[in-house]
């Protein structure tokens, strides 16, 4: 994989390991990690990447439900 140029978040409180990083990559898709974690690395597409932060802006996320144990 190529080298991707990553971003943090305009709300970054400036601590270096405290955000969420952006990042094109090849065939139109988005990349996102935690600064603390890199390694770990979510890949999605536009589309899907608005419709998660249009939930998020109008507060519609429901949280995960627990297990049944």
């Amino acid at each position: 994989m190529s080298q991707l140029g990553w971003r943090k978040s305009s709300f970054s409180t400036g601590a270096e390991n405290d955000c969420v990083e952006i990042a094109a990559a090849p065939g139109g898709l988005i990349r996102l990690r935690e600064s603390d974690d890199p390694a770990q690395i979510i890949t999605t597409d536009p589309v899907a990447l608005a419709g998660l932060l249009r939930t998020i802006k109008a507060d519609r996320l429901t949280p995960p439900v627990a297990p049944r144990t």
